[in-house]
């Protein structure tokens, strides 16, 4: 550990922090939609950028912190020193608020920094060639706890991507961190790695599902005839119909739901089953979750939305007819000459 690095990590093992009870986070749970932002975000940064960063949104269960959604920070490093945008990250908040307000910020999310191998150094070990945590990592973790105080977090989290692909795989690793103190005075923040999960929502698997049959057939021998057949006649509405199916599927599940929690309020209503506070905490958060739009408005919104897209498509319909057309003037023009 070099004496100039403000941050400090305890190993490569999944440990205990040695924070007390109240304060102690033992698990990160993550999903796919994070993963694919913070992805997106390191393929779109700067040529010159090392590693991107960005702040993570979710909520925390007692000693389970769930992350369901980030955002993108612009920053930039030099040797020691960070700077963070600032009024950037407070209206992305403010927004996104606006919006959802159960998600609240609980920590942030940074690429590990590309690092040469040294002579002599195990290319096996899956962390080899990239840093995790560097210098100026205490520095930002600060920035955010600050944005955490006024959630339920204690403390923020740090989750790294490890982006390189060295070895043909995306690692991540989630930590928690506390303070290292000398005669009341802080000098830094040793890292904790803890235990990381990848959880996936409905919606989430049946999109992860599509995206992993989309790059099947892209990589078949006959996809390009497979999708030439699917742009008319029966092939098309087959491959409608099961792009539609999972869609439906759930939709009829959460129309089950649905029903089963009115006739559960209705039996308690009737007198014929005896609340329970903790079902009714439940449906209440869910029930204020939903935006409240009168229905008129709501049907107003869904066609005009349906509208723009049928009109996305018509004209991505022309655009591809022209191209076709052009092309074969072209052919043809070449033949003649």
């Amino acid at each position: 550990m070099a004496d100039s690095s403000p941050a400090l990590l305890l190993n490569d093992e999944i440990t205990d922090t040695g924070l007390n009870d109240a304060q102690a986070v033992s698990c990160i749970v993550v999903h796919p939609l994070v993963l694919l932002s913070i992805l997106d975000h390191h393929t779109r940064r700067q040529d010159a950028a090392g590693r991107v960063i960005g702040t993570l949104l979710g909520r925390r269960d007692g000693e389970k912190v769930e992350v369901t959604n980030c955002f993108a920070v612009p920053h930039a490093e030099r040797d020691e020193e960070v700077a963070i945008g600032k009024d950037f990250n407070r209206q992305m908040l403010a927004l996104h608020y606006r919006a959802n307000r159960n998600e609240t910020v609980v920590g942030w999310y940074a690429t590990a920094f590309p690092q040469p191998q040294a002579q002599g150094e195990n290319s096996a070990d899956p962390h080899s060639g990239n840093r995790c945590l560097a210098n100026t990592s205490s520095l930002i973790h600060e920035f955010y706890t600050g944005e955490c105080e006024d959630s339920a977090m204690d403390s923020p989290i740090h989750l790294v991507v490890d982006t390189s692909l060295v070895h043909d795989a995306i690692s991540l690793k989630g930590y928690v961190s506390s303070a290292v103190t000398l005669n009341g005075e802080p000098l830094a923040n040793m890292f904790h790695e803890v235990k990381l999960l990848l959880k996936s929502s409905e919606s989430e698997r049946i999109v992860m599902d599509e995206m992993i049959k989309a790059m099947g057939n892209a990589s078949s021998p006959s996809a390009v005839t497979q999708s030439t057949l699917a742009q008319d006649g029966t092939e098309g509405e087959e491959k409608i119909a099961e792009n539609i199916n999972p869609l439906q599927v759930s939709l009829e599940k959460l129309l089950e739901m649905l029903d089963t929690a009115s006739e559960y309020v209705g039996n308690v209503v009737n007198g014929k089953l005896t609340a329970d506070d903790a079902v009714g905490n439940e449906i209440a958060d869910t029930l204020s979750s939903i935006p409240r739009i009168r229905a008129e408005v709501f049907d107003k919104m869904f066609n005009e939305s349906m509208q723009d897209m049928l009109m996305v498509s018509y004209l991505s319909n022309i655009t591809r007819t022209q191209l076709k057309i052009a092309d074969k003037l072209n052919q043809a023009l070449d033949q003649e000459a």
